[in-house]
């Protein structure tokens, strides 16, 4: 069903939204469609986990987030989705992000699947792009030791690759989050045995109308993928938000997953005026599918505002 999205006032984009049924839950789509001129971005669900937020922001009270997530009708218990989006340029299909793999259990791991009702064949791919290694974004790159996308190139900024890839550093994350490691190399091993992957070391121009922004700090070689085509813009966004009622109205909020939590704050807010100032599109891996939508400036914090559908 074709439709196209519009928030009076705000949006005046040039985008089409696509709502695909894409699941076997009809309720609930896995894939929409957006256009940027003549690409085509497909933002396809891996699927959801839960967070208990509680145990793992830090620099907020357990009053003040109870509130926020009330606020959404949430608890602190909250489901994060895992969002990745498919850049088909007509030459190119660039996937950037490939959701968790096997590394979630039922909670991740539906990507292939999905992009195959979305009809996307996952041997289409022919670019893999990851904002980091962590495992909702780098799990999904093998399955039983054999890479998933098995004509891609996978392309990760060298930083993460030194960091994750070398248990050296263990003694750097806080002690729960040191499986990383163990994970970090289960994924990637098949991708670099098979000779497909190839780092780059951010800002970096990938392919055409992509660019790779350094976002560092929730981990070494954290990025922010740069789409420019069509006369629009559209960010491509990891770990920026984990909690989008808690992070964007108080973005000196974080999580313990962040290798560095100051860094991470101040890419944070660095990241969020500069989309309230220029109003460019966000593809966000952790808000609620799709996951697409703008920052608007909101008192001393942000809003997020999802693209919405509009039906014709």
């Amino acid at each position: 069903m074709k439709s196209s999205f519009v928030l009076a006032g705000l949006f005046s984009s040039l985008f089409s939204l696509h709502a695909l049924a894409a699941s076997t839950e009809p309720a609930r789509a896995t894939s929409w469609q957006m256009n940027m001129g003549d690409w085509r971005i497909t933002a396809v669900s891996d699927g959801t986990v839960v967070v208990p937020l509680d145990k793992l922001l830090t620099h907020i009270t357990p009053e003040n987030l109870v509130k926020r997530m009330a606020a959404v009708g949430q608890t602190p218990q909250a489901d994060a989705a895992i969002n990745a989006y498919v850049i088909d340029t007509g030459h190119q299909r660039i996937l950037v992000d490939t959701g968790a793999g096997a590394l979630f259990g039922n909670a991740g791991g539906h990507l292939p699947e999905r992009l195959r009702a979305a009809g996307i064949d996952p041997d289409s791919i022919d670019l893999v792009l990851l904002t980091h290694i962590h495992a909702d974004h780098s799990g999904g790159v093998q399955r039983d030791g054999k890479p998933v996308f098995r004509n891609a190139t996978v392309r990760v900024d060298q930083k993460d690759v030194d960091f994750w890839l070398n248990p050296a550093h263990t003694p750097q994350v806080e002690p729960d989050q040191r499986h990383t490691f163990a994970e970090s190399e289960r994924s990637l091993r098949p991708v670099i045995d098979a000779g497909k992957l190839k780092t780059f070391s951010a800002p970096a121009t990938l392919a055409e109308g992509i660019e790779a922004i350094p976002a560092s700090g929730h981990t070494p070689g954290s990025v922010i993928y740069r789409v420019s085509h069509g006369g629009e813009t559209l960010l491509v966004w990891g770990d920026i938000i984990h909690a989008e009622p808690v992070q964007m109205p108080e973005p000196k909020v974080a999580i313990r997953f962040d290798v560095d939590q100051q860094k991470a704050v101040a890419t944070r807010e660095k990241v969020l005026a500069q989309a309230a100032r220029d109003g460019d599109w966000i593809a966000s891996a952790h808000i609620a599918f799709p996951g697409i939508g703008k920052v608007v400036k909101n008192g001393e914090g942000y809003r997020w505002m999802p693209a919405p559908l509009t039906q014709r």
